[in-house]
């Protein structure tokens, strides 16, 4: 494969070390939403046990495969959308990943501008002696959305050090949050005595874990292929994903178990921070969020066949349609959300792996980009996400599909079998169909 061609050629120095690469991956986990998520879990009956026995083998999952994605972008020194190239074809990768990264991108921008407005909400309705009212959290979802949009377009430069303080801050709240929970609500005895009577399960509790990263772990290439080897992968993806993540999803979990809440900015007002709480909350949120819009800008863009200097019209499009979201009550559907995600993304993995590491036997000179669509891979691709999505089920959160018994077959973990399929049909048909894009 000509690398230079491509106009992606990473040179030596350029080069950074596993290090420098696992503190991007540590500084992602360490968020809002994997608070969120590990309230999920506990708020889904898991037990202890079970919470970290998901944790683990969720983030594992998404190890194994980020490790393969980001080898073989280590190997060819390209970026995942352009890799993608040679699984889907050149048109198939642009509108399959723009898609997806659109998609995503989206609806995380709406749940965190929804967090942030009931957050805010809350405390300010906390201060005037009374709760929030549903039009009190969606005006303020509105506002901190718009508020995260103008930033996102307007490209704030404060932002960046805004980062320095959040992400310490919001570690620092967490700690004293779960410390003063123990100590207020007689912690160690409820964590002791917790027995929940009805569990959603392992399976549901994985699919929760990876989908909090699951978009991470395909892109990883973009990152991973600035490392000095094989081996840098593996240390950074391992070492930066799986204690962050166990930390996060964690304290998440504690804190709604020793508060009996889900409400992250009630859990931190229970427990004596509303207002440094807050800040640590509104601050991580924001920074993320631009962040969120931006890149859902920029995958619209390329979407529409749009250049990047069309980034503001396309970044406050995807912004705006994820205030609507936020303020329409996007928070409440945030498992079914989760789900989606677990089931959409995981198999784009399986289908990337079958190309580089089956087709082509982990070769760098025998890898090819295509032009035009793929067959092979955009076939394997769209049957192994809609397997996850059936077994894994997806589609029962979504009423005008959950009666559709054929649309909902629960077995082993929705994901995992989306990878499997696609793994496997892609490496199948490639044989069967040839090497040539449509």
């Amino acid at each position: 494969m000509n690398e230079t061609s491509t106009g992606f050629e990473v040179k030596p120095e350029q080069r950074q070390s596993w290090v420098s690469i696992a503190m991007v991956w540590a500084g992602g986990m360490i968020c809002v939403p994997c608070l969120m998520i590990g309230g999920v879990l506990s708020g889904g009956g898991l037990s202890i046990p079970q919470i970290i026995l998901s944790i683990l083998i969720g983030y594992g999952l998404i190890c194994a495969y980020m490790i393969f994605i980001g080898m073989s972008a280590c190997d060819t020194g390209l970026p995942v959308s352009v890799m993608a190239e040679g699984a889907l074809g050149k048109q198939g990768a642009r509108y399959i990943i723009s898609l997806l990264l659109a998609f995503a991108c989206v609806g995380w921008f709406g749940i965190q501008s929804a967090t942030c407005g009931q957050a805010f909400a809350s405390m300010l309705a906390g201060m005037m002696g009374k709760e929030a009212s549903p039009t009190m959290v969606a005006v303020s979802s509105i506002v901190w959305g718009i508020i995260m949009l103008v930033t996102a377009c307007a490209g704030f430069k404060g932002l960046k050090w805004l980062n320095y303080i959040a992400v310490p801050l919001l570690v620092a709240v967490c700690i004293y949050g779960v410390a003063m929970g123990f100590a207020q609500n007689d912690g160690m005895a409820k964590i002791a005595a917790y027995d929940p009577a009805q569990s959603a399960g392992m399976v549901f509790g994985i699919s929760m874990v990876v989908a909090s990263f699951a978009l991470g772990g395909v892109i990883s290439g973009d990152y991973c292929r600035f490392a000095r080897s094989r081996a840098d992968v593996v240390k950074s993806s391992i070492v930066g994903v799986i204690p962050a993540g166990l930390f996060m999803l964690m304290m998440g979990a504690l804190l709604s178990l020793v508060t009996g809440q889900y409400d992250i900015s009630a859990i931190l007002a229970s427990v004596g921070v509303p207002v440094i709480g807050l800040i640590a909350l509104v601050s991580a949120t924001w920074t993320t969020n631009v962040t969120n819009a931006y890149s859902g800008g920029l995958a619209m863009a390329n979407l529409l066949g749009l250049d990047e200097s069309k980034f503001t019209l396309t970044t406050g499009v995807a912004g705006t349609i994820g205030t609507v979201l936020a303020a329409a009550g996007l928070l409440g559907k945030f498992s079914a959300f989760l789900n989606l995600m677990s089931g959409l993304i995981p198999p784009l993995a399986g289908v990337l792996i079958a190309e580089y590491w089956l087709v082509n036997k982990g070769d760098k000179s025998r890898f090819q980009l295509r032009k035009g669509f793929y067959a092979p891979g955009v076939i394997s691709f769209l049957v192994g996400a809609i397997a996850a999505c059936i077994t894994g089920g997806t589609f029962a959160n979504f009423p005008a599909l959950a009666s559709v018994s054929f649309l909902n077959v629960p077995f082993f973990v929705g994901p995992i079998n989306g990878i499997v399929i696609s793994l496997i049909l892609h490496t199948l048909l490639s044989k069967v169909m040839g090497t040539k894009a449509e």
